[in-house]
């Protein structure tokens, strides 16, 4: 597949269009008070981002997924398959934001409960997966560097409720400093788009999918644009949630979800810091790191914000990088 031009401005329509609504979109959330709570066992150094207005996820969700829509609409691009993986960013961004609503009426960082949010996510992750088993979408995955397919027969469906559960929630734990979630997702994006689009074997919704993808990469730019240090915004459980499904429900399309793995890498290690934190601690009574997940173990040890931040980009650049060329 080739990368048409109108197709190829997608990302930048969608980042001006961030900019753009971002301006009035803060000014309505400071007017109405939807302000960050501060968990009281974070950094000392982040409890003076109390207030900063939240929620900002809608500022990457609704430009990419208007121009998305548009462009495939008039491209004739806009699959099924894609309208579906939007649901889903909807659904996800939807939880997200009703957790968002609940810490800001509760005035405290606590909003749905655990279970009420993976439950969320479970049914949210099992309709998608109930989606593809009607259209026929298959069970096969792609196996990284050999090119071949591996069918996992009906083990692929609780697989991957797994995979859009496991990432959507990595991503929430990765949103912890002022452009980190946003700046490594627009990374994984375009790694992904890439993959997608030089896959072996085009698949129906390739085109869309390339579409979204660069849709979603332009928005999170755009909205960098506000959350760069110091933040005038936050993305909130319900960019963080939306942003870790649209990335696993578009390598799902293209059979690429073994390639999330290294892809999003700073995910996994983000995710990993706080299992092996809370395992050790239940386990022997000491932590591993001076603070999960990660990157707070690194501002701990007297990293600036801003330094960890391009660290992360930096790794997440590489990665992307190390998994093109396993495909």
């Amino acid at each position: 597949m080739t990368l048409s031009f109108p197709v190829s401005l997608t990302p930048l329509v969608s980042m001006l269009l961030a900019i753009v609504a971002g301006g009035p979109f803060i000014a309505y959330l400071r007017r109405w008070k939807m302000g960050q709570s501060i968990r009281q066992e974070g950094p000392q150094s982040h409890h003076a981002k109390a207030g900063t207005p939240t929620m900002g996820g809608w500022l990457i969700v609704a430009p990419a997924l208007l121009i998305a829509i548009l462009g495939g609409a008039v491209s004739g691009t806009l699959h099924r398959d894609v309208v579906a993986v939007m649901a889903v960013i909807l659904a996800y961004a939807f939880i997200g934001w009703l957790d968002d609503y609940l810490i800001i009426k509760k005035r405290q960082n606590k909003g749905l409960s655990a279970r009420q949010k993976l439950g969320g996510q479970i049914l949210a992750g099992a309709l998608f997966a109930a989606y593809l088993a009607w259209s026929g979408h298959g069970t096969t995955i792609m196996i990284p560097v050999s090119h071949g397919l591996f069918d996992l027969g009906w083990v692929y469906y609780p697989l991957l409720v797994l995979v859009m559960t496991s990432t959507t929630n990595a991503v929430n734990l990765t949103d912890g400093l002022d452009g980190l979630a946003a700046g490594t997702m627009a990374i994984a994006f375009g790694g992904l788009a890439w993959l997608v689009l030089n896959v072996s074997g085009a698949f129906p919704a390739q085109a869309g999918t390339v579409m979204l993808l660069l849709s979603l990469v332009g928005a999170c730019l755009g909205f960098l644009w506000f959350n760069s240090h110091p933040a005038q915004v936050f993305m909130g459980d319900t960019g963080s949630l939306a942003l870790g499904a649209a990335i696993a429900g578009c390598a799902v399309l293209g059979r690429l979800e073994l390639f999330l793995i290294p892809l999003g890498a700073v995910f996994v290690a983000e995710t990993l810091s706080v299992i092996m934190q809370v395992a050790s601690f239940k386990t022997t009574g000491k932590r591993i790191f001076k603070m999960s997940p990660l990157h707070h173990h690194f501002e701990l040890s007297g990293w600036a914000e801003t330094k960890v931040v391009q660290r992360f980009y930096l790794v997440g650049a590489l990665m992307a990088i190390v998994t093109v060329a396993l495909l």
